[in-house]
């Protein structure tokens, strides 16, 4: 793809639980943007299928699944959106939730991707992250999160492989937002963030 063809997005960046999930899904409500969950893609995935019992092993051991087959699921689900219209590149900005998860990924994914900007979700207390997981794991019937060893190790992985990520993008583009608030609250401070860029994309649309 070239630099004009790549996908506008805004990254929700942050350690587990803190509440990327729910406020994709929130802005995906709203006209002018497009949500994509890398986890939602891959518990989609047929797991009787090799890509899928290759996935499921690694989810359900709390282990990162490996970057080409990472990027390669991803980028055929977006391009799936893409011929359906259920995503519309020149119209809406492509709000991204788990992914990327590692240095290389970001590397791999500037290929594919303008990233606007990043809104990196901060949690005070990992005790409310862990219950919030917990509580998903019985809400949206997700065995991966039921396992404290499993959810503990998430922790160990974001720490050490994921949180350098941030360092990838310049501190002008990212918005550190407090999620220890409501979903509401968290939405209003989100918004703040993106909505000059969803503006800017509208307006280029319409010159275009």
């Amino acid at each position: 793809m070239t630099s004009d063809q790549r996908y506008r997005s805004i990254l929700l960046f942050g350690p587990p639980g803190v509440g990327k999930g729910t406020q994709g899904r929130i802005l995906d409500c709203v006209p002018g943007f497009f949500h994509m969950s890398i986890g939602d893609i891959f518990r989609a995935i047929d797991v009787s299928s090799p890509e899928g019992k290759e996935v499921c092993d690694y989810i359900s051991r709390g282990l990162l699944v490996p970057d080409d087959l990472t990027i390669s699921i991803w980028k055929k689900a977006v391009d799936d959106c893409v011929a359906l219209s259920r995503y519309k590149p020149l119209e809406e900005l492509l709000v991204l939730d788990g992914i990327p998860r590692n240095v290389p990924q970001v590397e791999s994914l500037r290929a594919y991707l303008n990233v606007q900007g990043v809104i990196y979700l901060e949690c005070s207390d990992p005790k409310d992250m862990i219950q919030r997981i917990r509580s998903r794991a019985i809400r949206e019937n997700r065995p991966d999160d039921a396992s404290e060893d499993v959810i503990h190790h998430r922790f160990t992985l974001y720490g050490e492989v994921t949180a350098p990520v941030l360092e990838e993008f310049p501190s002008s583009i990212v918005g550190r937002v407090d999620a220890d608030g409501s979903p509401a609250e968290v939405l209003y401070a989100i918004l703040k963030w993106v909505l000059p860029v969803q503006k800017k994309l509208s307006e280029a649309a319409k010159d275009a």
